[in-house]
């Protein structure tokens, strides 16, 4: 069969979109990794060729499993051209990752046992001349036989010693590219690019690159080019899991949002709706702010409490405490967290350390809002949240997750843990104050001789609040909030004085 991999058809004076004939806006084709798509703007533009490129063990050839079974269930005829590892090793890898390759064509071009038993040698030829024949015959063969529209080449490096120069290596695969787009595929190609063989000359024949990585534990991935099309850029996180290859696109708030009624939510606390004028907006951010034991999250449970009443959906994500030790407390002052739970009003995940990226816990708070239609998110706490989840920029994350919340309608809180008992106050450890609409503090007072809390306000952006504070109490029989204890002066000290009514 003749060669169409000729030097003539890299002399055509048309350029890479003449070529394709393909515009930006064409239907796109999924690479079946969800998230990826979603970076992608929707998946691969067809007919154009890309490359994947990272060190050993990124999932690379994951990725080229996903792209190859997604044809399948499309109808797509997909064909996995592998010069490394056999067929059966690919199959049974890809098996152990959930992803099915029965149906999919797989070109096994690599190196078999016979050839350390042949012994084989070049004595007049060069063995790149030798190799390069039956290698490029046996691809157009099955290009011929299967006419696939996907086509995944593992891995593109290994035709680098096939040509006996670089300068003949980028002729070759420029043709090859261009064979297999005008027999209508996209390609995926993958590539281990590194400083002692670097693949400069494949990342600029390739119309986009996706960069994966494994550093310290964390995966990721990286769209670094995409010809024709925009795309969502910077370091996305990954998860390698038996269903796959997981991608979990860095939240953009801007990219998401839904109309909602501005409507209060009350707590169910009369004298603290009072408090608040009414109590929390939908569509606002909320610091509960205070040190150990002063019942930050009794407080944010409570406005729970009220909201599983009106039969909506709240999830709690706790990065100290025992999930347990949560429902046995909040039982213990009469919030009927496990009755909640049992309902389906309310969702309590225990979040171990070190478990998720920040982007796939913005995943995951994005499945409870789109999905589970969650519109009371609290997060207890935000220094767990900064431990647990390795943020690397704590006020930027915090300020996306709580745009996103805000553009959806959900009501957030934070809890915001303080270690100074008393003495000066502090709103917040953390310096993220600016990103709160509301902010409300617990202190703890002594008088008497006796501890007592108080329960203020400092700020509220959507609407007016008192000014004054009021003791709570955490009790068996719920939260109670008192009257306003204007006879109290240095209240934010933490030892307050009497100050005797003045005569009218």
């Amino acid at each position: 069969m003749e060669n169409r991999f000729t030097e003539s058809s890299l002399l055509l004076g048309q350029t890479r979109e003449d070529r394709r004939g393909v515009e930006s806006d064409s239907e796109r084709l999924s690479t079946g990794i969800e998230g990826l798509d979603e970076i992608l703007r929707g998946g691969l533009i067809p007919q154009r060729a890309y490359l994947v490129r990272g060190g050993p063990g990124t999932g690379k050839s994951t990725v080229g499993a996903h792209f190859a079974a997604a044809g399948k269930t499309r109808g797509e005829p997909a064909l996995f051209i592998t010069l490394e590892e056999t067929e059966a090793n690919v199959r049974k890898d890809a098996a152990a990752l959930g992803i099915d390759l029965n149906g999919v064509a797989l070109l096994d071009l690599s190196i078999g046992p016979e050839f350390f038993a042949k012994a084989q040698a070049y004595d007049i030829f060069s063995p790149a001349e030798v190799e390069r024949e039956p290698t490029t015959q046996k691809i157009i063969q099955q290009i011929e036989a299967i006419k696939p529209k996907r086509v995944f080449l593992e891995v593109m490096t290994q035709f680098r010693y096939l040509a006996s120069d670089p300068f003949q290596f980028r002729k070759q695969v420029l043709s090859f590219l261009r064979f297999l787009q005008e027999k209508g595929a996209t390609v995926l190609m993958s590539s281990e690019g590194s400083l002692s063989n670097p693949d400069d000359d494949l990342q600029f024949m390739a119309d986009g690159i996706i960069e994966l990585g494994f550093d310290g534990g964390e995966r990721t991935v990286w769209v670094r080019k995409f010809r024709g099309s925009d795309f969502r850029s910077g370091k996305h996180s990954l998860r390698l899991t038996g269903r796959g290859m997981e991608v979990f696109p860095r939240l953009v708030p801007t990219e998401h949002g839904q109309s909602f009624a501005m409507e209060v939510v009350s707590s169910g606390v009369p004298e603290l709706d009072e408090l608040l004028h009414g109590g929390l907006e939908r569509g606002t951010c909320t610091i509960i702010s205070g040190p150990t034991g002063v019942g930050k999250t009794s407080l944010g449970l409570q406005f729970m409490k009220e909201a599983a009443g009106r039969g909506e959906r709240s999830v709690v994500y706790t990065f100290e405490e025992w999930k347990e030790t949560l429902v046995r407390r909040s039982e213990a002052i009469h919030i009927p967290v496990r009755a909640m739970l049992k309902r389906g009003t309310l969702a309590v995940e225990q979040v171990e350390p070190l478990r998720y990226s920040v982007d796939e816990f913005s995943h995951r708070i994005r499945e409870e809002v789109e999905h589970h239609g969650a519109r009371i998110v609290m997060l207890d706490s935000i220094a767990g949240y900064h431990l647990s989840l390795r943020a690397d920029d704590l006020v930027s994350r915090l300020h996306a997750l709580c745009k996103y919340l805000t553009n959806m309608g959900v009501t957030g809180i934070l809890i915001s843990e303080q270690e100074r008992i008393t003495g000066e106050f502090q709103a917040t450890e953390t310096g993220i104050s600016y990103l709160a609409d509301n902010i409300l503090f617990l202190r703890y007072l002594e008088w008497g001789g006796e501890l007592h809390r108080a329960l203020g306000v400092l700020k509220k952006r959507v609407s007016d609040f008192e000014h004054s504070l009021r003791e709570i109490e955490i009790t068996k029989y719920g939260i109670k909030v008192g009257k306003p204890l204007i006879h109290l002066r240095g209240i934010l000290t933490g030892t307050p004085e009497w100050v005797k009514e003045q005569p009218g």
